[in-house]
């Protein structure tokens, strides 16, 4: 059980102690920490605001959420590699949140989800991780990547969209009729980055694609613009106000500021009001925002545990994801949860503990301060086709493409309903949609795995000669409630004219109260027609029910025997064959 305590142990700053407890934190050691958090502090900036865009949200806030939230989820958390910060899952719930109940919404259901999550946390819940299937964790990453892509065209092509649709369909629609009023100059800025992002892989070089891709972006983008030709760029899509009432625009050089989350508004958003309906969507949010952060941060922390051979300990690390997002939302910041790709990239890049994810929230708070005035020229385009190939990464294509050329027709039923369910609907629905499809699919497999065999004249197994009227059956499989009934029902009608039956039960591994109800049923159709049941050689779990459930054999219908042969040397008139 000792290679299995990290799915049930809990406690606060899990990690942290873990390697702060393993050796001696030397200068060598901070070293590479800190090394490894500048690493990431940089590639986090344009991710965490093209992430806050996407949501719906003005760039600062993802800024924020690397800030607040890359500093306490490592600090408290049980996974230690993994940097938490605004994801693109999230984009596909939190979207239409803002466009509902504005930035104060959101912030209300990132601080709920954090409670769901401690909750979780102290339950004990984190070990279910490993029973989701593959098939639904790449049906619903496959849709919100198609979704979260969809999002990106308004701002790739330059597209004047004045609203977009809640539904899915709806925004194909909208972005369908804008198309042919395209603008060229953002395309191009668009496609430069993302050209850039594609080729840079093959220079082979540690600087990750992402940061020269949108250097040259913004450079295409300033020279468009000093030529008149207008592409849009942070500094003059976003604006902001001050607390002593400046006007600017971009991003505000300023500190996150403490403030009640439901009274904080973006531009032309109205004060939350509260009401009985907005908790009940809040509180569906909230559900659906502490499930994914759930995944997605224990998820990364699995992931981890394969590149460095360590074990998180995943109720702290849920523990700690609560409350990052509790605390986070009072600063402004947007809900968070462990990032895949800047979590490898932390890895591998050298760090050791988790003070390298809390020296990237540092280096995001230090670039704040003093580049703001600078990160207002990155373009919109440009931020759009980072999260294209963000959600190309996400979609795990090869492996779903492999799935369906490859895997069992229920799983490709169970893919492609959580793909199109997480499209067209919701990832809440998709998700419990597809659990419940696979555990139907996954029952139905294992119940036709439960066989009846006919093996009065096997000599190796009975070694008796078996009376006339007599018949003895192997029962290979387990007896739980969706083939107990099937099992019986069969047995029933081969022992109808039979004087009596033995039953080998020493293939049955499982039997739950479905079983031994009908194991009742087949008892009381035998007495009915004057069969005689033994019953041989039960496994300990299908006894250890029976006992439970108060079975009792009456010695007249049906008997018990611990082994095979005991029961055979019990029949009447019995020899040796």
């Amino acid at each position: 059980m000792s290679h299995r305590v990290h799915l049930f142990s809990l406690r606060i700053a899990h990690a942290l102690r873990d390697t702060l407890n393993e050796a001696p934190y030397g200068l060598a050691t901070f070293t590479k920490d800190l090394m490894a958090g500048i690493t990431v502090g940089v590639i986090a900036i344009p991710l965490a605001m093209a992430l806050a865009i996407a949501i719906g949200v003005a760039p600062q806030y993802g800024l924020y959420t690397a800030i607040i939230a890359g500093f306490f989820i490592p600090l408290t958390g049980g996974s230690r590699y993994s940097v938490s910060g605004p994801t693109a899952a999230f984009v596909v719930i939190l979207f239409p949140v803002v466009q509902q109940y504005g930035i104060a919404g959101l912030l209300v259901a990132s601080i709920l989800a954090g409670i769901i999550l401690i909750m979780m946390a102290l339950l004990r819940l984190g070990r279910y991780i490993e029973y989701i299937p593959e098939p639904v964790t790449l049906g619903f990453t496959g849709g919100i990547a198609v979704v979260i892509a969809t999002l990106q065209v308004k701002d790739f092509f330059g597209l004047t969209i004045t609203a977009m649709p809640e539904n899915f369909t709806g925004k194909v629609v909208v972005l369908t009729q804008a198309l042919p009023d395209f603008s060229p100059w953002p395309l191009i800025v668009g496609s430069a980055t993302l050209a850039v992002m594609l080729l840079w892989p093959r220079l082979k070089t540690p600087i990750p694609a992402h940061l020269p891709a949108v250097i040259v972006g913004s450079l295409i983008a300033f020279t468009l613009n000093r030529q008149g030709l207008d592409v849009a760029t942070i500094g003059s899509t976003f604006s902001f106000t001050l607390s002593d009432g400046t006007l600017g625009s971009g991003i505000p050089s300023v500190l996150p500021n403490f403030q009640w989350p439901w009274l904080r508004t973006q531009p032309n958003e109205a004060v939350l009001v509260f009401s009985w309906q907005l908790a009940q969507d809040l509180l569906s949010a909230a559900f659906a925002i502490a499930m994914l952060g759930a995944i997605e941060s224990l998820l990364c922390a699995v992931v981890l545990d394969g590149m460095s051979g360590k074990k998180h300990s995943a109720n702290s690390e849920l523990l700690g994801q609560g409350i990052g997002n509790i605390i986070t939302p009072f600063f402004g910041g947007i809900t968070a949860t462990a990032a895949i790709a800047r979590s490898a990239v932390n890895f591998k890049t050298g760090a050791k503990t988790p003070i390298a994810a809390m020296v990237h929230a540092v280096v995001v708070f230090i670039s704040l301060i003093s580049l703001s005035s600078v990160l207002a020229y990155l373009p919109m385009s440009s931020m759009a086709a980072l999260l294209i190939m963000v959600a190309w990464n996400m979609s795990e294509a090869p492996k779903a493409l492999h799935l369906l050329a490859k895997a069992p027709r229920s799983e490709i039923f169970v893919f492609t309903a959580c793909f199109s369910l997480t499209v067209l609907f919701d990832m809440v629905i998709a998700i419990t949609t597809g659990i419940v499809l696979a555990s139907l699919l996954f029952m139905k497999q294992i119940a036709e795995m439960t066989k009846v065999q006919d093996i009065t004249e096997h000599n190796k197994l009975v070694n008796l000669k078996v009376p006339d009227g007599w018949r003895v059956f192997k029962i290979t499989g387990p007896l739980f409630f969706a083939a107990a009934d099937r099992v019986f029902g069969e047995l029933a009608q081969l022992c109808t004219k039979e004087q009596g039956v033995v039953l080998y039960l020493d293939g049955v591994s499982i039997l739950d109260s479905g079983g031994v109800a009908a194991l009742h049923k087949f008892i009381d159709k035998c007495s009915k027609s004057g069969t005689r049941i033994y019953l041989a050689d039960f496994q300990f779990q299908p006894l250890k029910t029976l006992a439970k459930s108060g079975f009792r054999p009456d010695g007249v219908v049906c008997e018990t025997y611990s082994t095979l042969s005991a029961a055979l040397n019990a029949l009447p008139a019995s020899s040796v064959k």
